[in-house]
């Protein structure tokens, strides 16, 4: 790795990790010193992580060759007791995912307790004291309280702080964040990111930040190097990585940046008709507040939006805002309080089942996780021609079968008779975006209702699917509902935006005009925090 630190607290020679036959980690080579922001970055698969895990050897079944040195000591030759002293004391980690890394049975503050407990000798008491601290220096406000919380009480932000507290518990010398913000919002991503900032500086100590993200790398790390595919393709200060990259794979992935795909509508063209309409939406829920009381909570509130035929609306806004909630509402899917929807003409709630069924078929969802919302024991074949079956029933098994292969093919993803009978797990997260994209087009909606639709993908990928949208879209005459708290994402596809804050709509109007020149607070912030903003400011 070029430009590296003279006095590295970690240097990593030649690490090669293999699984069986398979080799995924191919001769990295990475230093850090004391004090230094270095980023890994590449897409998934590209052995970011398994890098990072195999430095603290917690790999169940590799086989690790070369050298792995922190602080002069060869970490390769340690015993598992050694390791684990130097395991969340000298060198801690943030993972990707807080509800998988916390445990869910025991309260917040107890799990940081614990690394207090055995690795500071604290009484169990001090080891709370210090744990609620702890939350404190986080921003986390009434910490005494939060930290008696379970993980599924908190915000995925909280979660997030709660996992920097319990990493940063014992002033580790070395962290590993890995993937700390991929699902957060744009202001808790800023906040989080500014937090670790300012404990890296505070602390002095040394940080590997693994991310697919480079507008972040280019925001926070000192230098960076670059994966494919197992192997360290490139490598230096970010400035000069930035400023001119050498390797085909950095400048794609520079490229990969979500770019404007709307074709503006001719002046004197007629406007196109409306398919989607609300008008003073509002949702609440009833929520348990002691026994034999309930309070209602409301989610959604006066919210009013139109959508022509072959545009795209984009609902912005932080996690809680009501964006989900707004999708499922204009489907029919849950219960309001208040407003009328009109959808193709109809209102979905005031519907029978029977007249409800062919208007589902007009209106169709794509989820924000593929991996989820694609049934684990159906085949690609079933999960595609399920809309025929439901809605074609007088549809051969043939005709079916052809119509599912023609779709997927239009997706971008041509696929054999042999590989239709596949899984969703033997796909890559493109794929399965591209199989979920293929179900909800196989009954030729006129609208599309796209939650969070790339959010969980690689840069590259990413893009990949923003253009096939616009260019479904326009094939197709598409009317879509995009939902994302990306704003870049927005500004790719959208036409108009609409901006949801407390379920209430705080700015809306023609795209270029909202996320150029936001009116409202609420929304200047986000685009402050975002990487659109970053564009507009240079």
């Amino acid at each position: 790795m070029s430009d590296m630190p003279s006095t590295p607290l970690l240097k990593v020679r030649d690490l090669q990790v293999r699984f069986g036959a398979q080799t995924v980690v191919h001769g990295v080579d990475l230093d850090i010193a004391t004090g230094e922001k270095v980023a890994l970055v590449g897409e998934s698969g590209s052995g970011k992580t398994v890098s990072a895990l195999a430095l603290l050897r917690l790999l169940d079944g590799a086989q690790q060759t070369g050298s792995v040195t922190f602080d002069g000591r060869e970490l390769f030759t340690l015993s598992e007791r050694q390791m684990r002293g130097l395991r969340g004391k000298d060198i801690a980690m943030i993972f990707q995912e807080p509800m998988t890394a916390l445990n869910p049975l025991h309260p917040v503050g107890r799990q940081i307790a614990e690394v207090l407990e055995l690795h500071e000798a604290l009484s169990r008491r001090a080891a709370w004291a210090r744990a609620v601290e702890l939350l404190g220096q986080m921003d986390i406000d009434q910490p005494a309280r939060r930290a008696a919380d379970y993980p599924h009480q908190l915000s995925g932000g909280q979660r997030q702080r709660v996992m920097i507290a319990m990493a940063l518990a014992c002033r580790p010398r070395l962290l590993l964040a890995d993937e700390p913000t991929t699902a957060l919002d744009v202001t808790v991503r800023r906040q989080i990111l500014d937090l670790l900032d300012a404990l890296q500086a505070e602390y002095g100590l040394a940080l590997l930040f693994i991310t697919h993200d480079l507008h972040l790398v280019r925001r926070y790390a000192h230098r960076v190097a670059v994966m494919q595919q197992g192997r360290v393709v490139e490598a230096g200060t970010v400035t000069s990585v930035f400023a001119a990259p050498r390797h085909p794979y950095t400048q794609m992935l520079l490229r990969s940046r979500p770019r404007r795909l709307v074709q503006e509508s001719e002046k004197n063209a007629a406007p196109p008709p409306t398919v989607l309409q609300a008008r003073a939406l509002s949702v609440r829920f009833a929520q348990n507040s002691g026994f034999w009381r309930k309070h209602w909570h409301t989610v959604l509130q006066d919210v009013s939006l139109e959508l022509p035929a072959g545009q795209t609306l984009g609902v912005v806004g932080e996690s809680g805002s009501g964006k989900s909630t707004l999708a499922l509402a204009l489907l029919g899917l849950l219960r309001r309080q208040g407003g009328e929807v009109s959808l193709l003409g109809r209102d979905p709630a005031r519907l029978s089942a029977a007249a409800l069924r062919p208007l589902r078929a007009q209106a169709q969802i794509v989820f924000q996780d593929p991996f989820s919302s694609l049934s684990p024991r159906r085949t690609v074949a079933q999960i595609v021609e399920e809309g025929l079956e439901n809605h074609r029933p007088e549809w051969s098994v043939v005709q079916r079968s052809e119509r599912a292969q023609q779709i997927l093919a239009e997706v971008g993803l041509p696929l054999s008779p042999a590989e239709m009978q596949r899984y969703p797990h033997a796909f890559s997260g493109g794929q399965r975006q591209r199989i979920a994209i293929a179900r909800a087009l196989i009954l030729e909606p006129k609208v599309l209702i796209l939650d969070e639709p790339t959010s969980a993908l690689d840069v590259s990928v990413q893009q990949q699917v923003l253009d096939l949208l616009a260019a479904l879209q326009q094939r197709h005459g598409l009317a879509y509902v995009l939902i994302s708290h990306d704003l870049s994402v927005i500004g790719a596809l959208s036409h108009r935006v609409l901006v949801l804050h407390q379920g209430k709509v705080v700015e809306q109007g023609q795209a270029d005009a909202v996320l150029r020149a936001p009116r409202q607070p609420y929304t200047q912030a986000l685009l402050a925090a975002s990487d659109l903003g970053e564009e507009v400011r240079r």
